[in-house]
């Protein structure tokens, strides 16, 4: 019999799987350790958990689980519209902000086309357009920021999207908006801009990308309720972009993709701005004392504007699995062609520590020592 691999889609035999953060399951079980024990620092979750008032909210609807989803999601893009000052036909809701990046490729990738992106970008592009049969071209990083000067020059008679990560995942580095403004000026308006702003509320002072979707450019921005609202098992997220946009991006969308549970959760969790302020300054204060350290340590890192931090350890795999035995994940980034390097999500206080400590304990290196 022929292999099955002979009856599937040719792009599928090559395609890589994204990896993800180790479960802390997953890791108790190999260590035969209380979950509870574990510190997973690898996926760049929230701390401190979902909002209190999304918690509630679903504890509410649970009892309607049996109902299907309304599947326009009215409240909740009415909600996000009137938050953006926008409509609710600029916007359009996905499984997170990833499903929203498969919804660009049904819509406008054919074999041969190509995007266009950065080297050290979220790997999620260049997958989906390998399944698509289009080819990625990543423009150089040479100090692993989005140099948008050389994705411009990247860009080909073929090119249909281009992926703007920003703060970038995994490198936190960010574009400003004089950067952008730049960019804006010389792309071409036959290609489709993605800004991927999944790390959008951490930042202090953000550039403004929506300014693009009221001027009915063909720009996309991606949010989501992963994140700050820590609402990432829920699988919600949305793209912001003009209604003529958003209406061909509808035609690729299953009618349920994103749960009723989830547009409960993320309507209650948009509304709690206390819970986003919390998230924000743990956030802020462990960069600040991760990067305190990191540097005592003599590592280079990256302190990034997100909620995470990309610090080279020499050999992140080797780093990585030193960790995990003292029950510490992080997230090695050989698959980022960053092999030295380990991304560390910012913890609660307690946990940040806890990692130091591990770390200086693996890298046999002393507070304060040279």
């Amino acid at each position: 019999m022929d292999s099955i691999w002979d009856l599937a889609s040719q792009q599928l035999r090559d395609l890589a799987v994204y990896e993800p953060g180790k479960p802390i399951e997953e890791t108790a079980r190999e260590l035969g350790v209380d979950p509870s024990e574990v510190v997973k620092l690898a996926s760049n979750e929230n701390p401190l958990g979902p909002s209190p008032k999304a918690i509630t909210a679903v504890q509410n609807a649970i009892g309607q689980a049996q109902l299907y989803p309304d599947g326009g999601a009215f409240y909740l893009r009415e909600a996000l519209a009137k938050r953006l000052g926008l409509a609710r036909g600029n916007l359009i809701l996905g499984a997170g902000s990833n499903e929203i990046i498969e919804f660009l490729a049904h819509a406008f990738l054919r074999a041969d086309d190509n995007i266009v992106t950065s080297k050290h970008a979220f790997v999620a592009y260049k997958l989906v357009a390998k399944l698509f049969g289009a080819q990625t071209i990543e423009a150089p990083s040479p100090d692993f920021r989005h140099h948008l000067d050389a994705i411009l020059a990247a860009i080909t008679p073929r090119t249909r999207l281009v992926f703007i990560a920003n703060p970038n995942n995994p490198t936190g580095t960010l574009v400003s908006q004089e950067e952008i403004d730049q960019f804006m000026s010389r792309v071409p308006g036959t290609i489709v801009t993605v800004f991927d702003e999944a790390y959008y509320e951490f930042l202090d002072d953000p550039p403004d990308t929506l300014r693009y979707v009221k001027d009915g450019r063909n720009v996309i921005v991606l949010r989501t309720f992963s994140k700050i609202h820590g609402l990432a098992s829920l699988r919600v997220g949305y793209g912001i972009a003009r209604p003529e946009l958003i209406a061909v991006l509808q035609k690729t969308r299953q009618p349920f993709n994103v749960t009723g549970i989830g547009q409960i959760a993320a309507l209650a969790a948009l509304d709690d701005q206390d819970h986003q302020a919390r998230t924000k300054r743990v956030i802020d204060e462990g960069r600040v004392y991760l990067s305190n350290e990191l540097r005592s340590m003599k590592l280079e890192f990256i302190p990034g504007t997100g909620n995470f931090i990309m610090a080279d350890v020499g050999d992140g795999r080797a780093v990585f699995q030193e960790l995990l035995a003292r029950r510490i994940i992080v997230r090695p980034m050989r698959g980022y062609d960053l092999a030295p390097w380990v991304r560390i999500t910012i913890g609660t206080m307690e946990q940040n520590r806890k990692c130091v400590a591990a770390l200086r304990e693996v890298l046999k290196t002393a507070p304060g020592s040279a």
